[in-house]
């Protein structure tokens, strides 16, 4: 009979820090940790090959490093004969085996993993004990006392909170540097021609993450994207030299730059690190406190850094929080009734709307896309053509290396759908062509006449618009953020607005008729 060990610490394939809270009392002679890759956590949603890759060998690295200081590791691979293909089916295996004293986790950053995990005590018949994930800045509690002391829950609000209390960005007087809690006005320059943009750190294939591709590319090879250009970072210290080559060549031109689009460019300035923080690489305040410090150091200016460390200490925590706060039933909201499921070209490129097409060809190709290529170009289309959200959150979910549902369900209902009704933003994120115009090189070389609404040339976007504010009109006529646009709806001739709208049936008919193909299409 096997004698009784100590703790069976598990680790989720995001949780891949060394002072996650499930490690932090570790007795390597006596705890065993588990790490399982399973064909559940594979296919609960048809995740990009790159997405897979990436989980898996970051997992595979982890557990290395673990082993190589002496800590005991039960690591089930995919191809492990014996794996039963759940989370809980691994776990009950282990304690079978093992035969540990408790089990201890991290809590999950997922709904449906924390129900899972839920049960395992019962499963395995030992104690579990589920510790809060603390590397987040701002915990659940904490985001509910502060939810329900606000009428509205903007962002923003949040944001200075989390930089008096973290300290980030502040005069010895707590008052903000440079006089301003954000300094949006400088971070939208308009497109003007493509900057020069330092070349993307790649961090090639070693053999681990050569196997693990081998082995996505058999095991799903059905799954959206192409493998060929993987270069995530799959370590920590790859993470971290991937953030260094952030703050030193690109966060110095990102404020300015952040929001544009270029169809010869996928990365511009943006940091590419979110894989790497979802993962657990790197730690939010680790990143957070090295772009505070190229600041203050002079190497960037304070609109750059405060951009940049906006998105980490403000949005991303504030995510997480409305995640937390509204589940489960956020997943069900569909506050505009959009109900039509997603057209064939999100999955295979082929439509004649440069924009689009440039967008799903890249996410393809590097499973990337930044944040207004997510929330003004397909996010856009998504909410003026009344695409149903659930539709649209099972693509996010599957086309993104950096996605998982935390952040990106409030990201879709939320704020490219405003599926949730106001939740988190006073007002849709509604535009026409005009937009992409005016932050991308993308209507260059489109078919379609970005400055025409009504004719069969005219960009599809702009017909969409009016159409989206007519459909709604009542609903948002009372809203002030929205009223400059009722107003140009209500000042539009009624020949003009029936054109428009005549327009707009035939594409949103069109979209009713490409139908949705399998993923692998």
């Amino acid at each position: 009979m096997r004698h009784q060990t100590g703790a069976l610490r598990v680790i989720l394939g995001d949780q891949l820090t060394p002072s996650v809270a499930a490690l932090r009392d570790l007795d390597p002679a006596r705890d065993t940790v588990l790490l399982a890759e399973v064909e559940a956590e594979c296919t609960y949603v048809r995740h990009h090959k790159q997405k897979i890759v990436l989980v898996l060998s970051a997992m595979r690295h982890f557990s290395a490093a673990l082993a190589a200081r002496g800590v005991r590791v039960r690591h089930i691979r995919l191809d492990d004969p014996d794996n039963t293909g759940t989370l809980a089916g691994e776990v009950a295996r282990a304690a079978r085996d093992l035969r540990p004293s408790r089990i201890v986790a991290t809590e999950p950053g997922e709904w449906r993993v924390l129900q899972d995990m839920r049960g395992w005590e019962e499963l395995c018949a030992i104690p579990v004990e589920i510790r809060e994930d603390d590397r987040f800045l701002c915990s659940i509690p904490r985001f509910r006392a502060w939810a329900a002391g606000e009428r509205v829950l903007r962002m923003e609000f949040f944001y200075r909170e989390m930089r008096k209390a973290h300290g980030v960005l502040l005069e010895p007087d707590g008052t903000p540097l440079g006089g301003a809690w954000n300094f949006d006005r400088e971070n939208r320059a308009p497109f003007r021609g493509r900057p020069l943009t330092p070349a993307r750190p790649i961090f090639p294939p070693d053999e681990t993450t050569r196997d693990v591709i081998a082995l996505v590319g058999q095991r799903f090879p059905d799954h959206f994207g192409t493998l060929d250009a993987f270069a995530w970072p799959v370590t920590a210290e790859e993470a971290r030299l991937a953030l260094t080559d952030f703050l030193v060549s690109r966060l110095p031109e990102f404020g300015a730059h952040q929001d544009q689009m270029s169809a010869d460019e996928p990365f511009l300035h943006h940091a590419l690190v979110s894989t790497s923080l979802n993962l657990g690489l790197l730690t939010p305040i680790e990143v957070v406190r090295a772009a505070e410090s190229a600041y203050a150091t002079g190497r960037v200016p304070l609109a750059a850094a405060e951009g940049f460390i906006r998105q980490i200490l403000g949005w991303r925590e504030y995510v997480r929080g409305i995640y937390w706060l509204r589940m489960p039933a956020f997943a069900e909201t569909n506050a505009l009734d959009a109900q039509r499921p997603l057209p064939a070209f999100f999955w295979t490129a082929r439509t004649r709307m440069n924009c689009v097409r440039h967008v799903v060809e890249q996410v393809r190709d590097h499973a990337y896309g930044h944040h207004i290529q997510r929330l003004m170009v397909t996010g856009n289309l998504a909410l003026l053509a009344g695409l149903a959200p659930a539709g649209v959150h099972d693509w996010y979910m599957t086309v993104f290396a950096d996605a998982y549902e935390w952040v990106e369900l409030p990201n879709v209902h939320g704020m490219a759908l405003h599926a949730d009704g106001g939740t988190m933003a006073s007002k849709p994120y509604a535009a026409s062509g005009a937009y992409v115009a005016r932050m991308s090189d993308y209507c260059r070389s489109c078919p379609y006449d970005v400055r025409d609404a009504a004719g069969e040339g005219a960009c599809p976007l702009n017909a969409l618009y009016w159409d989206f504010l007519a459909r709604h009109r009542d609903r948002f006529a009372a809203n002030p953020r929205m009223a400059g646009p009722i107003r140009s709806l209500d000042r539009m001739a009624p020949p003009h607005l029936a054109a428009i709208r005549t327009r707009a049936a035939r594409l949103l008919a069109s979209l009713d008729r490409a139908g949705d193909p399998p993923a692998s299409a």
